[in-house]
């Protein structure tokens, strides 16, 4: 479909970037969130942590997931101004 799309996660989204966290999140017969993130980084889209949400969360040293990036909130801003349409829950 020739999209490149980028998942940014901010505020208390980031709570389910814990080891072992998003895998207990499952609906019916869907695949756990877990398993959900794993194909999304097995397809090359990339998965960013605002750093900003991280410190309000008071998490100086927190271990997230293996392939998401920390980044600079100024981050999202590149993302949406660069983006050809932006989706948020």
């Amino acid at each position: 479909m020739g999209l490149h799309p980028k998942l940014y996660y901010l505020g208390q989204g980031l709570r389910v970037l814990t080891p072992g966290t998003a895998e207990k999140v499952k609906l019916g017969s869907f695949p756990s969130l877990g398993e959900m993130m794993d194909q999304t980084l097995e397809m090359g889209i990339e998965i960013f942590v605002c750093e900003a949400s991280k410190q309000m969360l008071g998490w100086d040293k927190v271990e997230l997931r293996k392939g998401v990036k920390i980044v600079g909130a100024a981050t999202l801003n590149d993302l949406s101004l660069d983006a050809g349409a932006t989706m948020w829950f």
